[in-house]
């Protein structure tokens, strides 16, 4: 359970050759050299995976050099995972923009299998936490039951079993306009126009009420207040990923399936009454099926899906009770 020795300075990446016949699910090859994954936190203490949603990566703590992690308001010193006393394990989801030229078909087992490839190069038979949020969660529970063995317990956050078939429906919409900006031949416009309607189903229709004026323009054509903000972030994603990249990693969070009673690793779930890309009847449904529950805990949110990353005193609190009796 406990990795080598990271170089001085805190966080090392990890970088692990990609098996010369390691094939995905669909029978595909991956055309890229390396998973990279990144260790932070003490060295020698017990080591805890947390894996994000499709646009998270290995930069999950602040004081990395990229500035800003994903989740640093739950992975910090003396935060609820802290540092001072765990190890943290982060992975680039594959297929990486840079060797990708089309679309690629890999699930959230692949993704699992490849966690699993980072974890044996660094000679760690088993890991004391599993934690993964929306995406990452389902990756959670794949590896769970795919390495029954590899992990204590799982905490899985605003994720379920199956994708929701209206989740499905907005995700097929941005993949087809991403298919036709690049068609014709404008391809950023077609991520910054995916990513502002992905942004209206991150959050809920409570948070725009409250957020934004329902002021007018002055003539038709002209931007509404929330459509600006919109823009705004779309534009501010646009060379954050590429179609394929997108594309590949949309359709395997629709193609994310897993039978909850084959998972024997204890489990924490989170949900959110107000996810409508992750509604909290599927959670529920989990929880009713999953044979080693530990907890799940439901509450309401102003932040929809985007909760996890939003919520930190609520989710910090349960990953603290989930990780008291790990010993460092």
């Amino acid at each position: 359970m406990r990795a080598p020795a990271r170089e001085r300075g805190g966080a090392r990446d990890v970088i692990v050759p990609l098996p010369a016949d390691f094939r995905l699910a669909s029978g595909e090859r991956l055309n890229q050299p390396n998973i990279v994954g990144r260790i932070h936190g003490r060295a020698g203490a017990p080591v805890v995976v947390v894996a994000g949603g499709i646009s998270a990566g290995r930069f999950v703590h602040r004081t990395e050099t990229n500035g800003l992690g994903w989740w640093s308001g739950a992975v910090s010193v003396r935060g609820p995972i802290d540092l001072s006393r765990l190890q943290v394990l982060a992975v680039d989801f594959a297929p990486g923009v840079e060797f990708l030229d089309k679309p690629v078909t890999i699930t959230t087992g692949d993704q699992a299998r490849l966690v699993a490839l980072v974890l044996d190069h660094l000679k760690i038979e088993r890991v004391a936490a599993f934690v993964g949020c929306s995406y990452g969660g389902m990756v959670a529970l794949a590896f769970a039951e795919l390495f029954p063995d590899r992990a204590d317990q799982l905490v899985v956050v605003s994720a379920a079993h199956r994708a929701h078939p209206q989740a499905t429906a907005w995700r097929g919409i941005q993949r087809r306009i991403l298919q036709f900006a690049v068609d014709a031949g404008r391809p950023e416009e077609g991520v910054a126009l995916a990513r502002e309607l992905a942004m209206t189903t991150y959050r809920t229709a409570e948070e725009f009420h409250d957020r934004f004026e329902t002021t007018a323009p002055q003539a038709v054509g002209g931007a509404y207040p929330v459509c600006e903000y919109l823009t705004a972030r779309g534009q501010a994603y646009r060379t954050h990923t590429t179609p394929a990249r997108w594309v590949s990693m949309s359709d395997s969070l629709d193609r994310h399936s897993v039978t909850p009673e084959a998972i024997t690793t204890p489990v924490t779930l989170i949900g959110f009454t107000s996810d409508r890309l992750v509604p909290i009847d599927d959670i529920r449904e989990l929880a009713a099926r999953l044979p080693t529950l530990w907890r799940f805990v439901e509450a309401p949110s102003l932040y929809g899906h985007d909760a996890f990353l939003k919520e930190d005193a609520f989710v910090g609190d349960i990953l603290r009770a989930a990780f008291k009796d790990i010993k460092s």
